[in-house]
């Protein structure tokens, strides 16, 4: 069973390219920096994202979105909750998004 988590991101008013282009390669880099503290490997199996281009105009503001895999619940646990690193990322992020937007998902699990 793989454990997915969703990530979307609001941005500030002002804010500018470069800080997005920031955010962006801070996330993708969480796939190497996030490591285990009982194996002292990198954890996050998949992690990838895009900025949002639907025709739907259901966005609410929300302009772009990560996709990040985990092998366990634990794993994932262990991310949202504890791992330093991301945590690092949590607080600097809210220099530039104004709002996020999580949801995490095991696939085809409903009830």
């Amino acid at each position: 069973m793989s454990y997915t988590h969703t990530v979307s991101f609001r941005f500030r008013d002002g804010i500018t390219p470069d800080s997005i282009k920031e955010l962006v390669d801070k996330m993708l880099i969480l796939k190497e920096t996030c490591i285990h503290p009982r194996t002292g490997k990198p954890y996050i199996h998949s992690c990838s994202g895009g900025r949002d281009n639907s025709v739907q105009g259901l966005q609410k503001g929300f302009t772009h979105v990560f996709v990040v895999g985990f092998d366990t619940k634990e794993d994932r646990d262990y991310y949202a909750l504890e791992d330093p690193v991301h945590l690092e990322f949590v607080n600097w992020s809210d220099s530039v998004a104004a709002d996020v937007y999580a949801i995490d998902f095991v696939d085809g699990e409903f009830v």
